[in-house]
């Protein structure tokens, strides 16, 4: 078996098993992406930035007090300026990084729910999430670990198609 494809292989599965896993190379930061892994720079938690390799406590704490107090994120040179460090540092972390804009006075802003986070109450903010869903999606969290991403929610909680495709614009992973 070839080697690279075996490190490769190995990489996936800590990926898709572990939702902490800390990565510590430019090689899984390229199955990440392969993966579809993304990190919204506008929404990601503490957590979310200690996954990417070479960004420390302190500095994911700053980035996520930074966007609570309303700074954006528009692309990898605000990160860069935000962290005070040189762009280029930054560049190897740019394939998993997505920088969205949210205009939270729109009318148009979907509220947006964190479902390894959120509470029944604000899943329940949602319309097309009833009180047996919203209990359902908390219950399968707390027993079988975070949602990795979309896909990972709707097989867990055995959605269809349909009610997937209407939950899709207001969940982040």
């Amino acid at each position: 078996m070839n080697p690279h494809r075996s490190q490769n292989q190995a990489i996936r599965k800590k990926l898709l098993n572990d939702p902490y896993y800390r990565m510590q190379s430019a090689t899984e930061i390229a199955v990440a992406a392969e993966l579809g892994f993304k990190i919204d720079a506008n929404q990601a938690v503490v957590d979310d930035w200690l996954r990417l390799p070479g960004i420390s406590i302190h500095q994911a704490r700053s980035l996520v007090e930074l966007s609570q107090a309303g700074v954006k994120f528009y692309c990898l040179e605000d990160l860069a300026a935000a962290l005070s460090l040189p762009v280029e540092r930054l560049k190897p972390l740019a394939t998993v990084l997505r920088f969205c804009f949210y205009d939270e006075e729109s009318i148009y802003t979907a509220p947006v729910v964190h479902p390894n986070t959120a509470t029944v109450e604000q899943l329940l903010q949602i319309s097309a999430i009833d009180i047996n869903l919203a209990q359902a999606i908390v219950r399968n969290r707390l027993v079988a670990g975070k949602y990795r991403n979309l896909v990972d929610f709707q097989k867990r909680l055995s959605l269809p198609g349909n009610l997937t495709a209407q939950l899709m614009h207001y969940l982040r992973f």
